[in-house]
């Protein structure tokens, strides 16, 4: 997408909350990797998601700063309804959290700290809607721990990040030797075969796997 036509449809679709456009610009500030937020324009796509699946909990593997989360948390219909985000990275965990604050989100939404595959399971929760943006090389073991832990039912939603790897999937020299690489290969090819789900990846951004668990 050419720099101008991102411009045009940021000025086609609803306005930042300015509590995002804030936490945008200190990430850029202040964070290491700044490109890993969500933005503007995919925050608004998952806010939009959130409230056509109309969850009851959500589950959001990888919080970074708490943009995803946020824009997630802007969607929720239900007065009872909760969004669960796991991060790996404790120093990150204050960050988010002033913003979560920030955004009026603090009862919305619930932080943990740990490798998401020993959290997600101790929750005793099973999830309307999924939003992985983790650890690329756990993309597979984050599918089987949902599939195959029973953490999500029949009509349950699934949002994969980054499954286009800044075009890596398509050049297979580069992926026999990167981890994050291969891990997304072969979170794609699970999707793919596994008769359980349906999905279409849409090519936004750096590519999002949409999955309905039949």
């Amino acid at each position: 997408m050419t720099t101008d036509l991102e411009r045009y449809i940021l000025d086609y679709i609803s306005p930042e909350d300015p509590v995002l456009t804030e936490l945008d610009r200190q990430t850029h500030l202040r964070v290491v990797q700044p490109r890993m937020l969500s933005g503007h324009l995919q925050g608004r796509m998952l806010e939009m998601f959130t409230a056509m699946v109309d969850p009851e909990y959500v589950l959001e593997l990888g919080t970074f700063t708490g943009y995803s989360a946020i824009a997630m948390a802007h969607g929720l219909q239900r007065p009872q309804a909760r969004l669960h985000t796991v991060e790996l990275n404790d120093e990150l965990y204050d960050f988010a959290a002033e913003y979560i604050e920030k955004a009026g989100m603090r009862q919305r939404i619930v932080q943990h700290i740990g490798p998401a595959l020993e959290v997600v399971p101790q929750l005793g929760l099973v999830f309307d809607m999924v939003f992985i943006d983790a650890d690329k090389r756990e993309y597979p073991a984050y599918f089987r721990m949902l599939l195959d832990g029973g953490l999500v039912h029949s009509g349950s939603v699934i949002l994969a990040d980054n499954v286009l790897w800044s075009g890596k999937v398509a050049q297979t020299e580069v992926a026999h030797n990167d981890r994050q690489t291969q891990g997304v290969l072969e979170f794609n090819r699970m999707v793919r075969d596994d008769e359980r789900v349906e999905q279409v990846i849409v090519p936004l951004r750096d590519g999002l796997t949409i999955i309905r668990v039949k």
